[in-house]
């Protein structure tokens, strides 16, 4: 049996998303799997626990350092030329799919793989697509992969501590992560307006395992949403497999130590970017 921590911030709704995705990952990868949080010491953490001998934490960076993404498309369908990579599929998720929003299928090397599509659920809800625009879901998970890519191979001890805070800039992300939003009227300008000035150009600093595995964690679990825009989460101090933390999270799950959470989903011309959470108990 192994335990693993990471370092979290229980008041980023992406980092807490993102354990969850560790904790589906792990399950994928290792096989059973079960996860906790901890906020006892001052500095929070998150727990994987499985029955292996390898870190789960380490395992799941290391496949999706290797990864690429996989468009997946009904079969017939025409894909169109700015989808790369892609294969079909006789079961689909959206019958109406665009191409921004196929789901997508996370390979490595070793033929391991992970099906993600949580933004082509239909009617399921929606407003956890965030992003918008002509990018693609393909587009934005390879350009996160290409990012962990290079944070693996300059220094993997150093992300395998700390994943959820080795920040580089990027493009266009999921928009999970807090710390890589931006709003023009908060700013005073647009960043995007200086992209055609190499010497003005500024780009947005976040987590691409954030972005990542967040993306993952909201697979088969959502925060509970409270009026337009608004949604609680919680975390928990006991160890639960993923078929408790899915309810857990939204909330719907009674146990004996958890905090509750509030956040807002605000706009960014047409995407949703995500706030920074309020904690609403102090147990």
């Amino acid at each position: 049996m192994t335990i693993d921590s990471i370092p979290v911030d229980l008041t980023n709704p992406g980092q807490v998303l993102a354990c969850m995705g560790f904790l589906e990952a792990s399950e994928s990868l290792l096989g059973p799997t079960e996860a906790r949080f901890d906020w006892q010491s001052g500095h929070a953490k998150f727990f994987l626990q499985t029955d292996t001998s390898e870190n789960p934490f380490v395992d799941v960076l290391a496949f999706v350092a290797d990864a690429k993404a996989i468009a997946v498309a009904p079969r017939a369908w025409r894909v169109p030329s700015k989808i790369t990579e892609f294969t079909v599929s006789d079961t689909f998720p959206d019958a109406d799919s665009d191409a921004a929003s196929l789901p997508i299928s996370l390979t490595d090397s070793q033929g391991r793989s992970a099906f993600l599509s949580h933004w082509a659920d239909g009617g399921v809800d929606e407003a956890f697509k965030l992003y918008a625009g002509n990018r693609s879901a393909q587009k934005i998970a390879s350009d996160m992969l290409r990012e962990i890519g290079t944070l693996w191979n300059q220094d993997s001890k150093s992300l395998c501590r700390d994943p959820l805070n080795r920040l580089c800039s990027m493009g266009g992300s999921f928009n999970f992560d807090p710390r890589g939003t931006w709003m023009g009227l908060d700013v005073g300008y647009s960043i995007n307006d200086l992209k055609s000035a190499k010497e003005l150009e500024q780009k947005v600093v976040a987590s691409p395992v954030v972005e990542l595995l967040a993306a993952w964690g909201l697979q088969n679990a959502r925060p509970a949403e409270l009026k337009l825009r608004q949604y609680r989460y919680a975390v928990w101090n006991e160890w639960l497999p993923p078929q408790l933390a899915r309810p857990a999270l939204s909330g719907q799950l009674t146990l004996t130590r958890q905090r509750h959470y509030q956040f807002a989903l605000d706009l960014s011309g047409k995407n949703k970017i995500v706030c920074y959470a309020i904690q609403e108990n102090t147990q």
